[in-house]
């Protein structure tokens, strides 16, 4: 099960750290990935990364500004979001990869274990 927490509503420019705690599974042996869910629009995908920290993948829209960990002593994978931009506005999702390998793809349908999602505000 995956809790995702730290949404708020911030400044355009501003900053701010999302985290996702996964409990109930093993989640080191996993690669994690966030997705954001826009109003009226389709998930998305922001950024994933692989069991150890090593690899990590951005969206085109994010990179850069956005950074992607891990901490798996703590169960936990971070999104560090810098820059932030209104179009950044969304409900950001973590998930975990359930097709082994893919996670560098960017697809949602490699993904499963959603978790509740954390709402971001960016306002201009």
């Amino acid at each position: 099960q995956l809790q995702a927490s730290g949404g708020g509503s911030v400044e355009a420019g501003g900053s701010l750290r999302l985290s996702c705690t996964a409990s109930g599974r093993t989640f080191s042996s996993g690669a994690m990935g966030w997705f954001r869910q826009a109003p009226g629009k389709e998930r998305k995908f922001v950024a994933s990364i692989n069991w150890s920290g090593s690899s990590t993948y951005y969206a085109d829209s994010v990179k850069g500004r956005f950074t992607i960990s891990r901490d798996n002593a703590k169960n936990t994978v971070y999104l560090q979001m810098n820059s932030l931009k209104p179009e950044d506005t969304a409900v950001y999702y973590c998930a975990r990869e359930r097709n082994i390998g893919t996670y560098s793809l960017g697809r949602e349908v490699d993904f499963g274990s959603w978790g509740q999602g954390t709402q971001l505000t960016v306002s201009s």
